[in-house]
């Protein structure tokens, strides 16, 4: 299988054993998380790094503006209006990145895939959806609209799949109390998340990037 999105990657200077799928936010690109590779120290680990590109796209909230986003945000409020179709179209064209690193022999507990805000959504939903276990899910500033679809669509061998959220109390962009909604949503469906909460705002800290390796290296047994 090939995939319809285009992408950055970084391969592992070992023998490629673990896969991680790392999914940008609303307007950026594959190439927003890069530079965060050599803090996370997994490269000898033989860890692939896939940095996908979203499809350009007008956006609602910005006045139509065309950019790269996973889907269209019609409006910013905590119970947002969602592009439920942009979600699924975006998180099958996860699903073929995953299921391409399968083809490559990696087995999918050896597959975390990672996402910031936006690319949070796609990460949660596309990794609960996915019908063989994943290694884990690691979602950054983010929240989750499809908690209701997940109830019954979310695969069984993933709702054991080891998630971490990570959030800043000071987020002007994603309130905190939407990643909140998010991880009880989970919890509620039997997901086992791990919260964790930093004094930033719509970023990505040292911290964080601190509690993004452990939690990487757990779900790869590192």
């Amino acid at each position: 299988m090939t995939s319809t999105l285009d992408y950055v990657e970084q391969l592992p200077k070992s023998l490629h054993r673990y896969s991680i799928i790392w999914i940008h936010g609303l307007g950026a690109d594959g190439h927003d998380f890069e530079g965060i590779t050599p803090a996370l120290d997994l490269h000898d680990a033989g860890v692939h790094f896939i940095f996908p590109h979203a499809p350009l796209q007008p956006v609602t909230i910005n006045g139509g503006m065309v950019m790269r986003a996973w889907y269209d945000i019609m409006e910013m409020t905590l119970i947002r209006k969602v592009d439920e179709k942009g979600i699924y179209a975006s998180s099958d064209a996860i699903h073929e990145l995953i299921q391409m690193e399968i083809n490559k022999g990696i087995p999918s507990e050896n597959i975390v895939l990672a996402g910031f805000s936006q690319g949070g959504v796609i990460a949660l939903h596309a990794g609960l959806r996915f019908p063989q276990k994943l290694g884990g899910i690691v979602a950054l500033s983010t929240y989750l609209p499809t908690i209701p679809q997940l109830k019954t669509e979310a695969a069984e061998t993933n709702k054991t799949t080891p998630i971490l959220m990570v959030h800043g109390m000071a987020d002007p962009v994603v309130a905190i109390q939407a990643g909140k909604m998010a991880r009880d949503g989970l919890i509620a469906l039997g997901c086992e998340v791990q919260w964790l909460e930093f004094a930033m705002q719509h970023e990505v800290i040292y911290q964080e990037i601190d509690a993004i390796k452990k939690f990487i290296k757990q779900c790869f047994n590192q």
